[in-house]
């Protein structure tokens, strides 16, 4: 793979609203374990708050989740693969994230801190897409008024 290739798949998994539109992997190998993620996490997403007896197995998998999100990144960071390959851990790695979402959300939430948070992320987005669209990736150097 070539490094602008590398380049642009890293972006993708990291870009803010990756997960839109993406689906939770039927199962993925975590541990070297098969997992059946979606149905783990419709299963406990079907209810509206993780019962005291479950929440050790959900954060426990959210832990695996995450390591093995950090270890597909550092295989398309650092490893010797082909373009198909890093395409397929890309599409992993966006299932992961999603999945993890998902299971981010579960719980007794905070509305306050909720629409705080939604509403810097808006920001965030917003002024990314100002950037993009005006071609001034650069940190905000250069502004000019209109």
């Amino acid at each position: 793979m070539q490094a602008y290739e590398r380049k642009q798949l890293l972006e993708r998994v990291e870009r803010e609203g990756a997960t839109v539109g993406a689906d939770i992997p039927d199962t993925i190998e975590v541990q070297g374990e098969e997992f059946d993620l979606r149905t783990f996490v419709f299963e406990i997403k079907r209810r509206e708050t993780v019962p005291p007896g479950e929440r050790e197995r959900v954060e426990r998998a959210k832990r695996n989740l995450r390591r093995e999100r950090l270890q597909r990144l550092e295989a398309i960071e650092d490893g010797d693969i082909s373009r198909e390959k890093g395409e397929e851990l890309a599409k992993s790695i966006i299932g992961i994230d999603r999945a993890l979402n998902a299971l981010e959300s579960l719980g007794p939430t905070d509305l306050e801190r909720e629409q705080k948070a939604q509403q810097a992320a808006d920001e965030k987005r917003w002024l990314s897409f100002l950037k993009q669209a005006l071609g001034k990736d650069d940190g905000g150097a250069g502004r000019r008024g209109r």
